[in-house]
């Protein structure tokens, strides 16, 4: 039984955040287990997974948001540091009126803690379960390094989730691009692009992070003209275009 908090803040964000979101390439998603990786696009891309991704899933989510005396801190400088210097103090207090909440609600989505400390382990076992269920598997890797106009450098760990699932079943599991495009109120999957066994562990998150954070440019670029939300929480006037850069 979902908490009424969770269901309150759902319906919330289905209402006011995201009322629709139409799902395109979904042939692109295998039957079986997957991971899928996806632009942040700030709040949006989590949210859009929660309410609108067909099927199964668990997206990955930091246990600091999990956590009612790390959230506050998190919070603000993961979610609102890059914002105007003028209101900034808002969501300085914002984010510490925030915990009790962030901990309902991350807890009670399909989500899967992201520890950053000696528990790395437990995460990747609780995603290698959910994937054998089978699930699919969601993360936003993005960091605050600039790729292109459309998406932030990957965070590579967690292509080594895969080689952890391929020592438990012998099976090389798919990685699958996804575009969350608010704009445009659509959720866009690409072609994915399996893990290979063979390959040495830093060439291969090396080579699944450049086509996937290259597959989800383009299918930003193939869409019509709108403005890209970017993983930094900045003012809507540096929301970049889908213009492809020369």
């Amino acid at each position: 039984m979902k908490h009424p908090v969770y269901l309150v803040f759902k319906a919330l964000a289905t209402i006011f955040l995201l009322p629709s979101m139409e799902v395109e390439g979904a042939e692109n998603l295998p039957k079986g287990p997957a991971i899928v990786v996806g632009n942040h696009s700030q709040a949006y891309g989590p949210v859009a997974a929660e309410i609108y991704f067909p099927g199964r899933h668990y997206t990955w989510c930091i246990s600091e948001m999990m956590e009612k005396d790390k959230v506050a801190d998190y919070a603000y400088k993961d979610f609102w540091s890059k914002k105007p210097v003028i209101v900034r103090p808002f969501f300085k207090l914002l984010s510490h009126i925030i915990p009790v909440f962030a901990q309902i609600l991350f807890t009670n989505a399909a989500t899967i803690p992201v520890y950053r400390d000696k528990r790395v382990m437990r995460t990747f076992q609780i995603s290698c379960d959910k994937l054998k269920e089978p699930s699919k598997v969601i993360i936003f890797p993005e960091d605050y390094t600039e790729y292109n106009n459309i998406v932030h450098n990957f965070q590579r760990g967690f292509v080594h989730l895969a080689k952890y699932y391929y020592r438990q079943t012998d099976d090389a599991l798919p990685f699958v691009p996804m575009y969350v495009c608010p704009k445009l109120k659509k959720l866009v999957f690409g072609k994915p692009i399996y893990y290979s066994p063979k390959g040495k562990s830093d060439e291969e998150a090396e080579r699944i992070c450049t086509y996937l954070q290259d597959s989800i440019s383009e299918l930003a670029y193939s869409l019509p003209r709108h403005h890209v939300v970017p993983y930094p929480n900045v003012s809507r006037k540096h929301y970049p275009l889908n213009i492809k850069e020369k």
